[in-house]
């Protein structure tokens, strides 16, 4: 547990925003929702806040999950680093 201290700022559980942004196509939405929701179990996917980008090409998605630990953060941004659809991760 120390170490998990030293590694981050962050108390958990914490909520935390993670915003993704992708290309503003039918299926982003829910392809991020089950990206999500496969590392954090209790999401709820009604909380999602959703912008397009100004020109409408791009939609930006916000998440925010009850984070358990900073494994479970690094290994979310991962998978959705890794998602074909998605640009930016932050």
């Amino acid at each position: 547990m120390a170490d998990e201290t030293q590694q981050t700022l962050l108390e958990f559980p914490c909520e935390f925003p993670i915003k993704i942004m992708g290309a503003r196509v039918d299926e982003f939405a829910q392809a991020i929702v089950a990206v999500v929701q496969a590392h954090a179990p209790d999401f709820d996917p009604a909380t999602v806040q959703m912008r397009p980008s100004s020109k409408g090409n791009y939609l930006s998605l916000t998440c925010t999950i009850n984070a358990q630990s900073k494994d479970q953060l690094d290994n979310l941004y991962r998978a959705l680093s890794a998602h074909p659809l998605v640009k930016v991760v932050l």
